[in-house]
């Protein structure tokens, strides 16, 4: 059964997480991939916005289950391979030639806030759901690439406060410090204002594509080289 699916709405790939919490492991991670490999090759896609089928979450993040087992076996290659994996993932948003917009329906918490991060833009349900870091609380803190491309959308002041409280925060505040566009006040409301965004996107793939990647350059630079130093050693759980 899959965990990524999408489907084409006129010039908009809707992309669904179908997974509950769809929390991030190497099956999500290869379809993932996958749906935006699909999604690429279909030319008539100008914007994608990414939404959950669940009626509480967006993402929950990392897959905790699966990491720990892994450490349980001190399987390490395949955490390894997990966290390069999910470097893929956001560099194919960081660098993918057309607008990739969220539509937050639910919580998005970690590793999920910092996915919704790497997208173009963001709308979130004022309803429902709140916006977070918990990795201060669970013992992962950040690695390199993850905080540079999280600065391009949430202002400093913020991030810092985000990233070293944990503290949980609605769709209005986030609205306020312009880390979403807009705090929609139910899901309804909310797709319909992704979907209307999306629709207003209708821009030559090259140039789009080149622009980002001028623009994140920098942020790609980051996850390419600084990362390996925390990842190779897994210097990336603690729990003092």
């Amino acid at each position: 059964m899959a965990v990524v699916e999408w489907k084409r709405d006129d010039t908009v790939a809707v992309v669904k997480m179908v997974n509950g919490e769809n929390r991030f492991n190497p099956v999500f991670i290869k379809e993932f991939l996958q749906v935006f490999d699909e999604i690429e090759k279909d030319k008539a896609v100008a914007s994608v916005v990414i939404v959950s089928t669940d009626v509480k979450s967006w993402s929950q993040g990392i897959d905790l289950i699966w990491m720990q087992g892994r450490m349980a076996e001190q399987d390490l290659q395949a955490i390894r391979g997990f966290l390069y994996g999910l470097n893929d993932i956001f560099k194919r948003i960081l660098l993918f030639p057309v607008p990739v917009i969220c539509a937050i329906n639910g919580h998005a918490v970690a590793g999920g806030a910092i996915l919704s991060l790497a997208c173009d833009f963001r709308f979130m349900r004022a309803d429902k759901g709140f916006f977070f870091f918990s990795e201060v609380d669970v013992g992962i803190p950040f690695i390199p690439g993850m905080m540079t491309f999280c600065r391009k959308a949430v202002p400093e002041y913020k991030f810092e406060e985000m990233m070293y409280t944990g503290k949980r925060y609605g769709a209005s505040e986030m609205e306020a410090h312009h880390v979403i566009m807009k705090a929609c006040p139910n899901e309804e409301a909310l797709m319909a204002d992704a979907m209307a965004f999306a629709r207003t996107f209708n821009k030559k793939r090259g140039v789009f594509g080149e622009m980002k990647r001028r623009m994140h350059k920098h942020i790609i630079d980051v996850i390419d080289t600084e990362d390996r130093e925390y990842i190779d050693p897994l210097k990336v759980m603690y729990g003092d």
